[in-house]
C-alpha cells in the first residue's frame, strides 16, 4: 500500500476528520475499514516503522517459527489515503479536541480512535527488568527476548523452570501457559521431561476463565507433570540467586522459588499519557481507556471511540478480538459522523490458541457471558487439535496480513 506523504509544513497542522492512535492490528484495521468505506481526512499516529505479528511470538519462543515471520514494515501496511505521522502521542485533550505530540505539535481532530495498545511493566516487579534477558531469564512478550526463549529451553536438560503470569490484565492471556506447554513437550520428546521440574505460577482460580477448557488444561498440565500454583504471582526477581519471591494471594504466604529457567511475563498497563488523560476508566486500576462494551464508544466523549488493548472491556485482550471490535468501531463512527446514534454492537468475542503440544491446539473462542462462540461450528475444539495447530501456525498469519489489516476480514 502507497502512504500518501504529508502536506508541505508541519504534518500535524490543521484540523484532522479522522486520528487514529497506534498503527497495531486495531489502528490499521479500522483505518483500512475507513479508507474502503469513503472516508478522507485520515491520520495515524504511530512512532514504530515496524509492525510485528505478536501471536506468533509463542511459537518463537518455542522454536517453531522464525521471528521473522512476525515483522513488517509499517510503512507497507499504511492503507492508500492515510496521512501517516511517526511520532508519539503523549497527552491527549478531549475536551479541546487535540492530542500532543512528542516534539510538542498539537494535533487537532474531529474524531479519535484510540488504539495505542499497552505497556510492559518490567519494572512492576521488583528485580524483573535487571533480570530480564540476562542468564536464564526470558520472556516471549518482547520480539528482542523470544528467541532467547527457545534457546533457553533446548539447552536445558535439568533442574526447574519456572512459567509466570501477572495479575493484571495483559495481552494473550493464555500465552504465559503455552510456552510452559511447548517446553514440556519438546523436553518430553527429548527423553529430559523427568529431570526438569516445570512450576506454573497463575493469579487466577483456574487455569482459563471458561470451565470447559480449563478441565482440558489441568489434564494438560497433569500430563506433563506441571506443579499449577493457582492464586499466586511472582512478586519479587533475584537474577543473581536465580530466585523468584511466589506470593499466594489465598493465603498471605510468600515462597522462595529458584530456578534453573524462568519465563517472565511482566504486569501489562496502558500507556502512561493515557492513563493521566480525561479518556482513562476510573475503574480501571491499570488506566486503561473507558469504553462502552458494545459500541466502543467512550461514554462521555462521543466523538471518541477505543478498541484494542487499551480499552477497558470484560474481555481477553487479543488480536480476535481487535478482528471483531474493529468492524463495529469503524461503522459506529461512520454513524456517528453522519448525525446518527451507533448502531454495530461487540458482543465481546475473543479467541485464544492454547497451543498445548508441539503439534496440538485447543481453540477457546467466547464472548462476554463465557458462551463458546465457535467459528468452526462442525469441530470439537475442546478437544486438542493438530488442525487447529496447522491453522495457527500456517494459516492464520496470512489471514492476518492479507484480510484483517487490509479491512476485508
Amino acid at each position: 500500500m502507497a502512504v500518501t506523504p504529508p502536506p508541505s509544513g508541519h504534518p500535524a497542522a490543521g484540523r484532522h476528520r479522522v486520528a487514529i492512535i497506534g498503527g497495531g492490528s486495531a489502528g490499521i484495521s479500522v483505518a483500512a475499514r475507513l479508507r474502503r468505506a469513503g472516508v478522507t481526512g485520515i491520520t495515524l499516529v504511530e512512532p514504530s516503522d515496524t509492525h510485528w505479528y505478536q501471536p506468533l511470538w509463542t511459537l518463537v519462543g518455542g522454536g517453531q517459527a522464525p521471528l521473522n515471520l512476525s515483522r513488517r514494515p509499517e510503512a507497507s501496511l499504511i492503507p492508500d489515503g492515510v496521512r501517516w505521522i511517526r511520532r508519539h502521542a503523549q497527552a491527549m485533550d478531549p475536551d479541546a479536541r487535540t492530542v500532543t505530540l512528542s516534539d510538542g505539535d498539537e494535533l487537532a481532530y474531529e474524531h479519535l480512535v484510540l488504539a495505542p495498545g499497552l505497556q510492559l511493566d518490567w519494572n512492576g516487579v521488583p528485580g524483573l527488568a535487571a533480570a530480564i534477558g540476562q542468564d536464564r531469564v526470558s520472556s516471549n512478550y518482547a520480539p528482542e527476548y523470544a528467541p532467547r526463549t527457545w534457546e533457553l529451553i533446548r539447552a536445558m536438560r535439568s533442574g526447574t523452570a519456572v512459567f509466570t503470569h501477572p495479575a493484571t490484565p495483559l495481552k494473550c492471556g493464555g500465552a504465559p501457559q503455552k510456552i510452559a506447554y511447548l517446553a514440556a513437550d519438546y523436553w518430553r520428546r527429548e527423553k529430559v521431561l523427568d529431570r526438569i521440574r516445570i512450576v506454573l505460577v497463575v493469579p487466577d482460580p483456574a487455569l482459563f476463565k471458561v470451565p470447559a477448557w480449563s478441565r482440558v488444561l489441568e489434564r494438560v498440565a497433569a500430563r506433563y507433570g506441571i506443579e499449577v500454583r493457582l492464586r499466586s504471582e511472582m512478586t519479587a526477581v533475584d537474577g543473581d540467586r536465580r530466585e523468584i519471591t511466589v506470593t499466594d494471594h489465598a493465603s498471605g504466604t510468600e515462597e522462595t522459588l529458584g530456578y534453573d529457567l524462568l519465563h517472565a511475563v511482566p504486569p501489562q498497563s496502558a500507556p502512561d499519557w493515557v492513563k493521566t488523560s480525561a479518556l482513562t476508566d476510573p475503574a480501571s486500576p491499570q488506566g486503561f481507556a473507558a469504553a462502552d462494551p458494545y459500541t466502543l464508544q467512550h461514554p462521555s466523549y462521543n466523538n471518541v471511540f477505543a478498541l484494542g488493548d487499551v480499552a477497558n472491556l470484560p474481555t481477553s485482550k487479543t488480536g480476535a478480538a481487535v478482528r471483531k471490535q474493529a468492524p463495529v468501531v469503524a461503522a459506529n463512527l461512520l454513524d456517528v459522523m453522519s448525525g446518527r446514534a451507533p448502531a454495530r454492537r461487540y458482543d465481546g468475542y475473543t479467541s485464544c490458541p492454547l497451543v498445548t503440544a508441539r503439534d496440538r491446539m485447543l481453540l477457546a473462542e467466547f464472548d462476554y457471558d463465557l458462551r463458546p462462540s465457535p467459528s468452526f461450528p462442525l469441530i470439537n475444539t475442546f478437544k486438542e487439535r493438530r488442525d487447529m495447530w496447522v491453522f495457527k501456525r500456517y494459516l492464520l498469519p496470512p489471514v492476518y496480513w492479507h484480510g484483517m489489516l487490509t479491512g476485508r476480514l
